[in-house]
């Protein structure tokens, strides 16, 4: 036992200082040959990536340093501004409501869009998911449901997935259920009949994806959107990046011509197809931006690295968890069969895990993010399915078990910590293989990541029975595949998808690893 820990110390201290020099010299090549590597990229889609990288970072460098100025100075005035929704001119009723779910002031993105709402005017919102974007367009369309009352359908919410679907949804039973307003939500992969029977009931207020509200149009008798005078889109460049743009002009023609109902438009980014929506859907609208710099991070974010021996990738996880234990986390993955893979390891060593990813059905996803709600289980494994959208409050720590290929990417996954000025962590495994990739997301940070303290003799401790945890993960999981009669199989080398002794970067781990996105 003692010499195959020392072995596997030795194993791992080599990797760790191939990396940790790899890291030192990029970073000296850096500032010697004005941001040229001198390393070669290992393989194709590392080559990609960083082309893709390269790419975003040239498009937006004349940009960033003002912005990141800029973005400092909005940081500094909504530490001081305070406003509430009293203040905001909001009926009694909503503020009630809205102090029951716990929001005492406005965010920034509130405290721009409500004003405009509220005198009827048509909305675009730039601002980053975890913003307050939903009470934002919620909150004044309940205000003018009482200033209209109706038996009739009076708003649609559009949004581009049934997680972001049913949050939107909870949010508007939450402001609306004490005066009486009626929701409802349609979504894929739910019974259509149920939802039908819903609609029939003649809802106030209808949430859902843009396929399943079509298909409802096309199929469901006495289902229309004529009376409606509210539109709200949600994540429109996202719902256009998925191929909604039909979905989304068929719900356009279906509704009263603009001028006629009030429209918000809320994005991240404005993209061209964004612009093109503006122009077809708003009318003279106000432009709301909270979110200037496309790479900013807040300052209550606390962003560390760890070089991590890409064969022991799995150990440096869980002695990370264990230092900070008692924290709710999400742990990012790139493949969906090492969410399904830690989360079991996890399971095996006491952790309470659940794992989230696209091959999942939906009634186990929905599962899956209430018992992390609840904090039935305090850690989440998730794919970037969970990277943007999902409202999960209070989580302490982000880890990127594999470091994302791009900033953007970065960005969407660090932002499901440090939210509404509380201060948060993300940490990022960086293996031997990984280090120009993170390299190029420090730079479009334009910030240096600090190291996260570990002794590596302390780390490898762990790794027995780490090893032996993740060794039964992979038996539980070809056990449930040979349950299901063979079909489903994961395929492909993954990177981190390594079994017995850790992660295994790019599946060089001890045994081959499998994975299936």
């Amino acid at each position: 036992m003692a010499k195959r820990q020392r072995v596997a110390s030795e194993d791992g201290a080599a990797a760790k200082t191939t990396a940790k020099k790899k890291l030192q010299k990029l970073r000296k090549d850096e500032v010697a040959d004005d941001g040229e590597d001198e390393e070669p990229v290992r393989n194709k889609k590392q080559q990609r990536n960083r082309k893709n990288v390269e790419k975003e970072e040239a498009t937006s460098d004349s940009e960033e340093e003002q912005d990141q100025e800029d973005g400092e100075e909005q940081d500094q005035g909504e530490k001081e501004t305070k406003v509430t929704f009293e203040e905001l001119k909001v009926h009694e009723e909503i503020v009630k409501a809205c102090k029951a779910l716990g929001w005492s002031h406005a965010t920034e993105i509130q405290r721009e869009a409500i004003p405009h709402a509220l005198e009827g005017r048509d909305v675009i919102g730039l601002a980053e998911t975890g913003s307050g974007k939903t009470g934002a367009f919620s909150v004044p369309m309940l205000c003018r449901l009482l200033d209209q009352p109706t038996r009739r359908l009076f708003g649609i919410v559009l949004a581009p997935t049934r997680e972001l679907a049913f949050q939107i949804h909870e949010v508007v039973q939450g402001l609306g259920t004490s005066i009486g307003v009626k929701s409802c939500c349609v979504v894929g992969g739910v019974d259509r009949v149920a939802q039908a029977i819903a609609l029939a009931k003649k809802p106030h207020i209808v949430i859902g994806t843009p396929g399943r509200v079509v298909d409802h149009l096309e199929n469901t008798k006495g289902f229309t959107l004529d009376s409606a005078r509210v539109l709200v889109l949600d994540e429109a460049d996202r719902m256009l990046s998925m191929d909604f743009e039909e979905e989304i002009n068929s719900i356009l023609q279906a509704m009263p011509p603009r001028g006629t109902r009030q429209t918000f438009l809320f994005s991240a980014t404005m993209t061209s197809k964004v612009a093109k929506l503006q122009r077809a859907s708003l009318d003279s609208p106000v432009k709301v931006e909270v979110s200037k710099s496309r790479y900013q991070t807040v300052k209550t974010l606390e962003q560390n690295y760890m070089l991590t021996p890409a064969q022991y990738k799995d150990t440096y996880l869980i002695f990370i968890l264990n230092e900070l234990a008692g924290q709710t986390a999400i742990i990012f993955v790139s493949t969906c069969h090492n969410a399904t893979r830690l989360a079991l390891m996890m399971r095996n060593l006491g952790i309470g895990a659940t794992a989230l990813h696209g091959q999942m059905h939906q009634t186990k996803r929905l599962g899956a993010l209430n018992r992390f709600k609840s904090q039935g289980n305090n850690v989440l494994v998730a794919t970037d399915v969970a990277a943007r959208g999902l409202d999960i409050p209070s989580v302490d720590l982000v880890v990127n078990y594999d470091v994302p290929s791009n900033g953007k990417d970065y960005i969407h996954r660090v932002g499901r910590t440090a939210r509404a000025g509380k201060a948060g962590r993300a940490v990022t495994l960086v293996t031997q293989y990984d280090v120009e990739v993170f390299q190029r997301i420090e730079a479009m940070l334009r910030k240096k990541l600090t190291a996260f303290p570990a002794q590596k003799d302390l780390v490898m401790v762990l790794n027995d029975q780490v090893s032996e945890a993740a060794r039964q993960a992979v038996m539980q999981i070809r056990e449930e595949e040979e349950g299901k009669g063979g079909k489903r199989r994961f395929h492909g080398k993954g990177r981190g998808g390594g079994g017995g002794g850790g992660g295994g970067g790019r599946g060089r781990g001890r045994g081959r690893g499998r994975s299936g996105r």
